[in-house]
């Protein structure tokens, strides 16, 4: 995958971007619509490395899908419209697709083989495997059907009631896709609540889904109606240069377009509590989603604890955090985050590792990290993504802080979720 040369940059962050579509919804939207009946229209779908994986799955499954850019169309074939796939179905290196299909092909009178790649390899699919067959799905797999390669026969689901044993939005929507396939009313307890696009979106495609207080209920059987979605920009991918802004001083960034639904943005409230200078506005909802723009501008910042409810809605933005937090005034402390640990790498170890090579002092605990931050300059040279697209996006902004280049190894895992990261970087950071 080679590797990229990225200069140090003191400019601060300026103008205007677009961010890509959001990646969680794009997962949803393919799926959805392909169990959906008749024809759906995605606009602004992420081309990201992971979303096509998704796309290829379901073509394997014998769902029409066309592609021009960032429109997609999906033929779908309604509730029991999947086939049979001849071949192993690979899943590349996406924990989403993987969870999120593993709900679906619960529910279908089918046997499928799955796999991914080293990585995937190696993530835990046990905290979906454990429910699903409970609801009566079979699983045959590494360790006991808690690791890839893994075999699924589905059909003839019970519902269930489910309280999550960890807050995770990939492991309630699993569920409740398995839930579409009974007959009867599934629940998902979460302890906390955790990102929504699931159930919004079900209420899109005409799935009625209700909340009371912290648990999610499903009646099955209910017929998806194809529809015309809009995916908005992805405040994850957003917040690397939102963080970026609000480190340096004079900056002063748009991001126009972009998702704000209140279970995501996590990153606009913690930035907010350091003391960032940032204002976000709604401009538009698409279905029940709201759209708007976030306006940035640099300035000092203070260390913050960041924990318990925090966490759901700031698990994928954790690696920049931590970043900004070593130029923060004073300790920021991570914790409840052990889930970070099952990522496309031990997040929090490559965390600690890559800044504290930087000269961040910095300390990983079993959930999280203790960060002592004071604005300084770090060290460049050689830094490895980890092939962990988060990873080294954080390790890209970090060149606004160093006194030198980095060389940055297995730079191509960014377009996984962001493919024009390095032109909006070079688009606002050129000096």
């Amino acid at each position: 995958m080679g590797t990229m040369t990225i200069s140090k940059r003191t400019k601060a962050v300026t103008g205007t971007i677009a961010v890509p579509g959001d990646k969680s919804m794009s997962h949803r939207a393919i799926m959805l619509a392909a169990i959906s009946n008749g024809k759906s229209t995605i606009d602004n779908f992420l081309t990201g490395e992971d979303c096509l994986t998704t796309i290829v799955a379901f073509e394997a499954m014998g769902i029409k899908i066309e592609r021009n850019e960032s429109k997609v169309t999906v033929h779908g074939k309604g509730l029991y419209g999947l086939g049979e796939s001849m071949q192993p179905i690979n899943l590349g290196n996406s924990g989403t697709t993987t969870r999120l299909l593993l709900g679906i092909l619960a529910g279908t009178p089918h046997h499928y083989c799955l796999y991914g790649d080293e990585s995937l390899s190696v993530r835990p699919m046990d905290r979906v495997t454990i429910p699903l067959t409970k609801m009566g799905a079979a699983f045959d797999g590494n360790q006991h059907g808690r690791l890839l390669p893994m075999s699924v026969r589905g059909d003839n689901l019970q519902p269930i009631e489910y309280t999550l044993p960890i807050n995770s939005a990939q492991i309630k929507s699993s569920i409740l896709l398995a839930g579409l396939f009974t007959k009867g009313i599934t629940k998902v307890i979460e302890p906390v609540p955790t990102r929504d696009h699931t159930e919004r979106m079900f209420t899109a495609f005409g799935v009625d889904i209700s909340r009371q207080g912290n648990t999610i209920s499903l009646k099955g059987q209910q017929q998806l109606t194809a529809t015309n979605l809009e995916v908005p920009g992805d405040i994850s991918s957003a917040a690397f240069f939102i963080c970026a802004a609000a480190l340096k001083s004079e900056s002063d960034l748009i991001i126009k377009d972009v998702g704000l639904n209140p279970t995501r943005t996590g990153i606009i409230d913690v930035l907010q509590r350091m003391g960032a200078n940032i204002q976000t506005s709604i401009t538009r909802y698409i279905g029940d989603e709201p759209i708007g723009e976030v306006f940035v501008k640099g300035g000092q910042l203070t260390g913050i604890t960041i924990s318990g409810n925090d966490i759901p809605r700031v698990i994928d933005e954790i690696p920049i955090i931590a970043l900004i937090a070593s130029q923060a005034n004073g300790k920021t402390v991570i914790k409840h985050a052990e889930d970070l640990r099952y990522k496309e790498t031990d997040r929090i170890q490559a965390v600690v590792d890559t800044l504290r090579n930087m000269g961040v002092d910095i300390k990983g605990t079993e959930d999280g990290m203790v960060i002592n931050g004071k604005p300084s300059k770090l060290k460049g040279g050689e830094y490895h993504s980890y092939k962990d697209h988060r990873i080294g996006m954080m390790i890209a902004i970090a060149s606004l802080l160093t006194n030198e280049d980095i060389n940055l190894h297995e730079p191509d895992c960014i377009s996984i979720s962001y493919p024009s990261f390095f032109n909006h970087f070079d688009q606002l950071l050129e000096d």
